[in-house]
């Protein structure tokens, strides 16, 4: 991984967050249980199964957006992968998005992404923001201790601020903002901005 983050962040100023959010993503996934996959999410009739497939194909189609290509599923009905290991269906995702970054020219500006063409730092992030967030429904979902880590968030928010409310009115992707609370940090303010209750927790049997 050493390697790759130091490709990565030879491209330009921020890009690293991308590694950050994947490894975020990675460590979540490995701490699910195998009977944990059908546990409710804070995405509303989404079960953790159903967001990771969710987060691996957005993740495929950053990737296949700099090399050419389409996800072969669609997000929000994305072709089920986890009848193997989930954890290595998703390293081979990630590894092709990293890989994907890492061989930009050092001077490149815009890169091309699945919402078209974007600066390069917001283009990272939005992919970053994309891993992390739906990192973060897994984790509260499957009762793992694994905040979003706030040097994660805070790299991801200039691309949450460009984009969001642009994804929210034109496609409904996103809930409605959740006003902060003042003892909020940056992670739990970013995730209250893309709709989410910073403090949810499974419902009740």
């Amino acid at each position: 991984m050493t390697d790759k983050v130091g490709r990565v962040g030879a491209v330009g100023t921020g890009i690293d967050v991308l590694e950050r959010a994947h490894d975020y993503l990675r460590r979540v996934v490995a701490g699910v249980g195998d009977e944990q996959w059908g546990s409710p999410t804070p995405c509303a009739g989404w079960t953790a199964r159903q967001v990771l497939n969710h987060a691996r194909i957005d993740q495929q189609g950053y990737g296949l957006a700099l090399t050419g290509g389409r996800p072969d599923s669609d997000p929000f009905h994305p072709a089920d992968a986890l009848d193997g290991d989930p954890a290595a269906e998703l390293d081979k995702v990630l590894d092709m998005v990293a890989e994907a970054y890492a061989a930009l020219p050092a001077d490149t500006d815009e890169a091309p992404t699945p919402l078209g063409p974007l600066p390069l730092r917001i283009a990272v992030g939005a992919a970053a923001m994309d891993a992390a967030v739906h990192a973060w429904d897994i984790a509260v979902a499957t009762g793992q201790d694994r905040p979003l880590p706030v040097d994660t968030a805070e790299g991801i928010r200039p691309a949450a601020d460009r984009l969001v409310d642009h994804l929210r009115d034109a496609y409904q992707v996103f809930a409605p903002a959740r006003e902060p609370a003042p003892d909020h940090d940056p992670a739990q303010a970013l995730l209250a901005f893309l709709g989410r209750d910073p403090h949810w927790t499974p419902p009740a049997h």
